[in-house]
């Protein structure tokens, strides 16, 4: 296997404006299979403005550089191109989709991807199989797989929700924008034994948070500190740990 076939994702002096703002500044980023990334900095540093151009997001313009994902050019495909070539985006604040039950929407999901690789639809037996399975590992109680998606879901809910999804579509790269934020201990754990599940040395995650906690139980590969639409430091969760108890301004002053 050569160099460029094991990079899932590469991103070269990227800048991204949205409402005629620049946030990110000449980015550059690559991820391999197999591995976690953190990203951690201040808010507007633009952690989540990559994550939502990666994920194609139209208010968010590239005005220089370059975004390849699988050795593809990003740029030019639609946001259900994007998911199908199997990228995930797990949301900071998960949507409720009404009148659309869990269910349905997942196996609507699956499909979708498996048509792009012109492969068959997935039998229901075979389904509902896995969806179980995958509900009872994030403690997801299986009445609310005939909801509708995260109608009336608590916060902890919303987010196993997501996880769930993420693990039933079996991504090539996650990225997770603040997946713990509000949750309590008992639910970062589930979460973060979902995220851990879904490692292998084909996929890769990128995790983006404000805290150490949710850290300590995936133990990124590396992480890096956004400032001003750049990465200023890249290390490993004592990188994390250092921030945690210095916060930002000792590595801004030293930019």
């Amino acid at each position: 296997m050569s160099i460029e076939d094991k990079i899932i994702l590469k991103i070269r002096d990227l800048s991204v404006s949205t409402d005629g703002n620049q946030i990110l500044n000449g980015l550059n980023l690559t991820v391999k299979k197999g591995e976690t990334h953190a990203i951690m900095g201040p808010n507007g540093s633009g952690k989540s403005t990559l994550a939502k151009t990666v994920a194609g997001h139209p208010d968010y313009l590239i005005t220089s550089g370059k975004i390849k994902f699988l050795n593809k050019d990003l740029s030019s495909m639609s946001v259900n191109e994007r998911s199908n070539l199997g990228l995930f985006l797990g949301f900071q604040y998960p949507i409720e989709i009404p009148g659309l039950s869990n269910t349905a929407f997942l196996k609507a999901a699956i499909n979708a991807q498996r048509k792009f690789y012109d492969l068959e639809d997935i039998s229901a037996h075979d389904f509902l199989l896995q969806l179980k399975s995958t509900a009872d590992q994030l403690g997801l109680d299986q009445s609310f797989l005939s909801r509708g998606v995260n109608e009336g879901f608590s916060g902890g809910e919303k987010k196993r929700n997501e996880i769930m999804q993420m693990l039933m579509l079996n991504p090539k790269l996650s990225i997770l924008d603040e997946t713990d934020s509000g949750l309590d201990i008992d639910s970062m754990k589930v979460v973060a034994r979902g995220v851990n599940s879904s490692r292998s040395e084909d996929s890769s995650t990128i995790i983006i948070t404000h805290y150490e906690r949710l850290l300590n139980y995936l133990v990124p590969d590396y992480v890096h500190v956004f400032f001003d639409g750049k990465i200023i430091k890249t290390g490993n969760l004592e990188l994390a740990n250092e921030l945690e108890k210095k916060g930002y301004e000792w590595l801004i002053q030293k930019k």
